[in-house]
């Protein structure tokens, strides 16, 4: 793939900046039903208010608009707006038969931005991954407690799903695919091996972020995988990145980040929410609080990538990019 060389390059020189929160921002537009449905779907027989990724197809300027506030605060790595991108998700809105459509014109977005910024400065070229999220099934764990044996998904649907949400994310510009928020490793898998797939048939070799999502202070995934276990349930591949996001602020993420920094020749990423949600699921930490905290990842060296998730913003984006500046990227072994 055609930037992959100038992203190890980069990895190599500094720490990069990922993005932050989608949803915090895409919040703020105040996007009523008729907003989601845009012309396209004015007359959907299914409600369709909350589907962001369907507004890559119906506000595609609003989508456009929160990349290049990120790209202006300093990530070198936009994500596309895709986190619900499988038919497994689309189902809830009854959209399944979108998905290329939605997958392929978020990447094309992402694409855009990104060029127009790298063209402003080439010396930091912008990078598109393609965001992949968990689905709302789980491969490991039944949803009936009267029937642990019980599955709502098999890793065959899975890997179909993941397979179609991955094409459309390549054929429509990303550099790099991003599987996040991992809760089951077994439904990573099954990406990883619809990944793998790809690289077969297309020839190409591509980088593959994976991102898992510590769910407590057990210091475990869903599933009841250790920050350990996760690393080596992923490892078969040669990844670009490991990491954690989602779930816990900067500051409770730090012990799992060091699991995965002593243990793994990847390169690290972590982009935390902003704080623990208060009384309301709202996120209160502040820029400043947030990259102070993130001063200790850049200090022990345990970080290649670093961003936000839930309630960070370009605020948030900008004070981190600040921050790390000042220090050199956690060193790896290279496989380039």
């Amino acid at each position: 793939m055609k930037n992959t060389q100038q992203l190890y390059k980069a990895l190599s020189e500094r720490i990069l900046i990922l993005d932050g929160a989608m949803g915090t921002m895409l919040q703020r537009y105040k996007f009523e039903e008729e907003d989601y449905r845009g012309e396209r779907f004015k007359n959907w027989e299914h409600p369709v208010k909350g589907n962001n990724d369907l507004l890559s197809l119906t506000q595609p300027h609003a989508i456009e608009e929160v990349h290049k506030k990120y790209l202006e605060a300093g990530a070198d790595i936009i994500e596309t707006n895709t986190f619900s991108g499988t038919t497994i998700a689309m189902a809830d809105y009854h959209m399944e038969d979108l998905v290329y459509d939605l997958n392929y014109e978020s990447a094309k977005i992402a694409r855009k931005a990104c060029d127009e910024y790298t063209a402003k400065n080439p010396d930091k070229p912008r990078f598109v991954a393609g965001s992949i999220g968990p689905t709302n099934r789980t491969a490991s764990l039944s949803p009936d407690v009267n029937d642990p044996g019980y599955r709502a998904i098999t890793f065959e649907e899975l890997r179909i799903a993941y397979k179609q949400q991955c094409e459309a994310l390549l054929d429509g510009g990303s550099d790099i695919l991003l599987v996040e928020t991992i809760f089951d490793t077994l439904n990573a898998k099954a990406a990883l091996f619809a990944i793998d797939e790809i690289q077969d048939e297309r020839g190409i070799k591509i980088p593959i972020m994976v991102s898992g999502t510590i769910t407590d202070a057990s210091g475990r995934t869903l599933s009841g995988q250790t920050a350990e276990a996760f690393l080596i349930s992923v490892s078969h591949l040669n990844l670009l990145s490991v990491g954690f996001n989602c779930a816990l602020g900067a500051n409770q993420l730090t012990p799992y980040l060091e699991t995965l920094a002593h243990n793994s020749e990847f390169h690290v990423s972590a982009y935390p929410n902003a704080g623990l949600p208060n009384a309301f699921g709202k996120y209160d930490e502040t820029p400043e609080d947030m990259a102070g905290q993130i001063r200790e990842y850049a200090e022990k060296g345990l970080i290649n990538i670093i961003g936000g998730c839930c309630g960070t913003t370009p605020e948030h984006i900008r004070a981190i990019a600040d921050l790390v500046a000042g220090y050199p990227p956690r060193k790896v072994k290279e496989f380039v």
